[in-house]
């Protein structure tokens, strides 16, 4: 991309990027993505029942809220543009705010008690696909000359939990805001299809509940569309794919932290310039995956310390109000999304995704089968 369309990832630069945005401004855009929102939701629930007498039933019943909501922020994105409104709210999508929110509270459903009985496979499965996919995707989109901050998003995306880990990795990497949105779309693209295709191959290939499971959980890329699957190949399924992406989803922090050295250390800096100090590596690390840590570890402690009713009740209230913030983050990706973008980025990053995709589906599988042939629900 050229340097001319190049923007920062942080919220407070996109308020400086618009020219004198007015506290009405972005009070207006807040106010639309929540509207907007609201709509999600309003679809998410009632589509299922309109649909509940039609041929359509499962396919609604299985479409999940990252589906409307970006699909509404398209549209809400086309309609500005058309009245000249889209520059002037960006400054209150806040789309960085809403969705690392949700990752921070994604954080306290990340039972670690829960992981003991599928611990060492789930980790195994995590560490061996995480690194595979993620070199894989690193030196293709080397080999394809792709920008090494879009290198980055993609391979984390597709290697560990989708758009959570994409905003991780920009934090850690200055990633541009159309790269985060880039990446974001190709995660939604590509996870809508397996929604519906793994559990069909699951059944295709004879693959237990445990394999199956472990297959969903470790190779859709949302943790939303991995429940959607895990659903349709079964109960049994279902638990295991929740498991593994569970696992996935708590080695963001790690590489979030190797990639915000990698990039201070190596890529970003300047030959024969004096080493990062430890205070702009700090600067540098997204700081909001502590947050989803220590949400892991508050969440552990509080569901031990009362009885399972009380602590699914409540763990039932954060997971809602995850799901909001992350409606509303999938809205502003919507309203921020760029063609531009996709004409500059061009067949490069759909190649370099989607060839990832495929190896992840294989080595997964591999992987699957062998941890999980043996494991008893």
């Amino acid at each position: 991309m050229s340097e001319s369309t190049t923007t920062t990832t942080t919220e407070t630069a996109a308020l400086q990027a618009n020219p004198r945005p007015t506290v009405g401004d972005i009070v207006a855009g807040i106010a639309l993505v929540l509207a907007l929102g609201a709509l999600t939701r309003y679809f998410e629930t009632h589509v299922p029942q309109w649909a509940a007498d039609t041929p359509l039933k499962r396919v609604a019943k299985s479409v999940e809220y990252p589906v409307y909501a970006i699909a509404i922020g398209l549209i809400g994105n086309v309609v500005l543009g058309r009245i000249g409104l889209r520059d002037r709210l960006s400054a209150g999508f806040r789309t960085e705010f809403f969705i690392k929110t949700g990752v921070v509270l994604l954080g306290a459903s990340v039972n670690l008690k829960i992981l003991v009985s599928a611990a060492v496979p789930a980790l195994v499965q995590a560490l061996v696909l995480i690194t595979t996919v993620f070199g894989f995707t690193w030196w293709f989109g080397g080999k394809l000359g792709l920008d090494d901050k879009l290198r980055a998003l993609l391979s984390s995306a597709v290697s560990i939990c989708g758009v959570s880990a994409a905003i991780a990795a920009a934090g850690a990497v200055q990633a541009r805001r159309e790269q985060i949105a880039y990446a974001a779309s190709l995660v939604i693209i590509f996870a809508l299809p397996s929604i519906f295709l793994l559990p069909w191959l699951a059944d295709v290939f004879g693959l237990s509940d445990a394999v199956a499971g472990a297959w969903i959980g470790g190779n859709i890329d949302t943790t939303a569309a991995v429940a959607a699957a895990g659903a349709l190949a079964g109960e049994e399924s279902l638990q295991i794919a929740t498991i593994v992406k569970t696992t996935q989803n708590a080695l963001i922090g790690v590489v979030a932290i190797a990639l915000t050295a990698w990039f201070a250390f190596r890529v970003d800096r300047t030959p024969g310039a004096a080493r990062p100090s430890i205070g702009e590596f700090w600067a540098r690390f997204p700081k909001f995956v502590l947050g989803f840590i220590a949400a892991s570890i508050i969440g552990t402690l509080y569901l031990q310390s009362v009885d399972k009713k009380t602590g699914a009740a409540h763990i039932a209230i954060i997971n809602d109000l995850r799901t909001w913030f992350l409606i509303l983050a999938f809205v502003a990706i919507g309203l921020e999304f760029s063609l531009r973008g996709l004409r500059e980025a061009g067949w490069r990053p759909i190649a370099v995704f989607g060839s990832a995709v495929v190896v992840n589906l294989l080595v997964g599988l591999g992987l699957s089968v062998l941890l999980f042939r043996d494991f008893a629900v």
